[in-house]
């Protein structure tokens, strides 16, 4: 089924479902880029139009990956990258810039690099402490400005910084992690985008896989970004398959798989806390971006929201290596 278009902030329309384009890059494994540019075809197919990115991924290697899609289908993609980290996924990063200069430069190498002569929505990737908010979207507002941006988002800000941000230019969404495994951010982000008409794009909305119940943490690559993650730590990651057997038992019920539930709870989070929420899962097989879109249509009880919720309350281990590098750390 074709994803529906969701309203997030500041104009910004996009496909219900987006696509985290990370995973194909090596992050995960090794990825053909061949099969990689017929996954991204095919969610455009399946109108799975809103297309995540980030300068990092793959060393600028996912960018120039997606600038060959663009390059026939630039008017069909709602497309998103983003700047400030420095280093990559898989071999770890290594600072976070927010200076002007460097957004600036950025900027320019993203566009170069995917081939297109405007960013839909450009994010800031990360906080960089030693410059004010203030200052950093400042500098993100002159590209809109230039006519090299039409809509600015910021990636894992705690509430108080997106209302420092949102006094500068207005922010038409947050990305940072959300998921049944992953609910800081509601305490304070996600009101404080609700009060600021923000829509909110989770990533790993499938907790990295895990949810999905597909993820033997114990048998992860040497190179795999997880090994890195606390909650994917042997321990952390026994005790977690218990929010999998739950998530894997509404599944059952619903005669669905999951990630359909775990993407249809998210959604029917966003409803309840009065927010446009669309999730950007990514995938390298083409057929999990089809069983992804079924989410849409699933609709979970009462009885089963809540026992997804308490499932949460179980999970063991931090989300990030460094909870400081998200706003999690900064609360």
């Amino acid at each position: 089924m074709a994803a529906p278009m969701v309203h997030l902030g500041d104009g910004l329309n996009v496909s219900a479902l987006g696509f985290g384009g990370m995973a194909l890059t090596p992050v995960y494994g090794e990825v053909d880029p061949g099969d990689a540019l017929r996954t991204l075809h095919h969610a455009v197919d399946s109108g799975v139009s809103f297309i995540d990115t980030a300068n990092i991924y793959g060393g600028g290697s996912n960018e120039e990956l997606i600038a060959q899609l663009l390059k026939e289908r630039r008017d069909e993609v709602q497309l998103a990258t983003k700047f400030g980290l420095v280093g990559s996924p898989a071999d770890g990063y290594t600072d976070i810039r927010g200076d002007a200069a460097h957004i600036r430069q950025a900027v320019d190498r993203s566009l170069q690099r995917l081939g297109t002569d405007v960013i839909d929505l450009y994010y800031m990737h990360r906080r960089d402490l030693r410059v004010p908010i203030v200052e950093t979207v400042e500098a993100m507002a002159e590209l809109v400005q230039q006519g090299k941006v039409k809509h600015l988002g910021l990636s894992e800000v705690t509430g108080q910084e997106l209302e420092e941000a949102s006094a500068v230019h207005q922010i038409a969404a947050v990305q940072s992690e959300w998921s049944i495994w992953s609910r800081d951010v509601e305490r304070n982000v996600v009101p404080a985008a609700a009060a600021l008409g923000v829509g909110f794009v989770p990533y790993s909305p499938l907790g990295r896989g895990f949810l999905t119940g597909t993820v033997d943490a114990s048998k992860l690559g040497e190179k795999d970004f997880r090994r890195r993650i606390p909650r994917f730590a042997p321990d952390a990651a026994s005790a977690n398959e218990a929010v999998v057997a739950t998530v894997r038992s509404v599944a059952d019920e619903l005669d669905a798989t999951p990630a359909q539930v775990a993407l249809a709870w998210l959604l029917a989070q966003g409803e309840r806390l009065g927010l446009p929420v669309v999730p950007i899962p990514g995938t390298r097989k083409r057929h999990r971006i089809d069983e992804n879109l079924g989410a849409l249509a699933l609709e979970l009880t009462p009885a089963q929201l809540d026992a997804l919720g308490e499932a949460s309350d179980a999970v063991v281990g931090s989300r990030s290596a460094d909870p400081n590098w998200v706003s999690q750390g900064r609360e």
